[in-house]
């Protein structure tokens, strides 16, 4: 049988022609095992893929049942995808599965989201707790926001209103995700910081502590008329007060720290006008001193003028004499006196 092939094909260029035969047999034959089940498995279930396409994804080091398994999962859901969709998102270090059940949740759901953009979120929630499926679940079921969170330091929201009293405040916040504003929208945190934000002021715009106990749903409908939600991930539903309780008397407090500062003020001012009246008092001391210094002085010079008025002939013995009686006399006269005073002072009273 051979040498009837050989002699068909004619000598050596048949041999040769032979070998490209058994060749190209022999690669469709490794095509058919590695491919074939998975080429077959795609064709009966309606989203056929051809043996091309399977040997590119080979070639890229992508794993073929990861891309083949949604896309058929996908066309059996009316959701038209192609091959080369999907394997530049598994290139991108996307998720394709979850794009596929986010994109079949939201078609059961009634909700308009696409590929382009279900991948775009899959890729923005890279990273993080959150994920495309959970996405849209959210936006189904809307989701409860604890405002202050529950695991956070702080219990409550502490707000003053204007009587001075603090008011202790818990929200519940209701959300549901906003496919269009998720790439690029703010998160949680940021739903948390305005709410808290919004009930501050709220509070401090109210005129007494009452106001707020007796209606605790203003606040809310203050806060939720704000629109915290624009340039958010999500849309807020409802706000809702959770607990409010009433704390210190902020106000008594600061009034009586003030008290206490201008206390001080006050006693620092007298201690600087005492140490004002000390230093007055000293300067009168030395003053007086120094007054009496040139009482003295004027006193010594006195036996100094004398004598000058006796060389001078101004003054004569019998005159000297005369002022010396004169002085006498009114020493004793003194001395009686002051005798007198002490007799009369030292005397018992009958």
């Amino acid at each position: 049988m051979t040498n009837t092939l050989l002699a068909q094909f004619g000598g050596s260029g048949g041999l040769i022609g032979l070998g490209i035969i058994g060749l190209i047999l022999f690669v469709l034959a490794i095509i058919v095992l590695n491919f074939g089940m998975t080429w077959l498995r795609a064709k009966v279930s309606g989203a056929p893929v051809s043996f091309v396409e399977l040997i590119a994804l080979q070639l890229r080091k992508i794993p073929i049942r990861r891309i083949v398994d949604p896309r058929i999962t996908a066309v059996k859901a009316g959701i038209p995808v192609s091959i080369d969709d999907l394997s530049t998102h598994f290139l991108a270090g996307g998720h394709v599965e979850m794009v596929i059940s986010a994109l079949i949740n939201a078609q059961k759901a009634n909700i308009a989201l696409v590929f382009d953009q279900a991948c775009a979120i899959d890729l923005a929630t890279k990273g993080t707790t959150k994920n495309v499926v959970e996405a849209v679940h959210t936006s189904v079921n809307p989701q409860v926001i604890d405002c202050p969170p529950a695991g956070g330091s702080k219990r409550s929201i502490d707000a003053v209103a204007k009587d001075g009293i603090v008011i202790k405040a818990r929200a519940r916040v209701t959300v549901r995700t906003n496919l269009d504003s998720f790439v690029g929208g703010a998160t949680e945190d940021t739903i948390v910081a305005r709410v808290g934000e919004g009930i501050v002021s709220s509070i401090g715009s109210e005129g007494s502590y009452k106001d707020v106990l007796e209606n605790p749903d203003r606040i809310s409908k203050n806060v939720l008329a704000k629109g915290l939600d624009s340039n958010t991930a999500f849309e807020i539903l409802s706000i809702d007060i959770a607990d409010v309780d009433v704390g210190e008397n902020i106000g008594a407090k600061l009034q009586a720290e003030q008290a206490e500062s201008n206390k001080l003020v006050a006693q620092a001012q007298a201690e600087v006008r005492r140490a004002a009246a000390v230093a007055q008092e000293q300067e009168m001391i030395a003053r007086v001193a120094e007054m009496q210094a040139k009482v003295v002085e004027a006193e010594a010079e006195v036996p100094l003028a004398m004598a000058d008025a006796f060389r001078s002939g101004n003054l004569g013995i019998m005159d000297y004499y005369r002022m010396k009686n004169l002085a006498a006399d009114t020493d004793m006269r003194s001395k009686i006196a002051g005798t007198d005073e002490s007799s009369d002072s030292g005397s018992p009273k009958k």
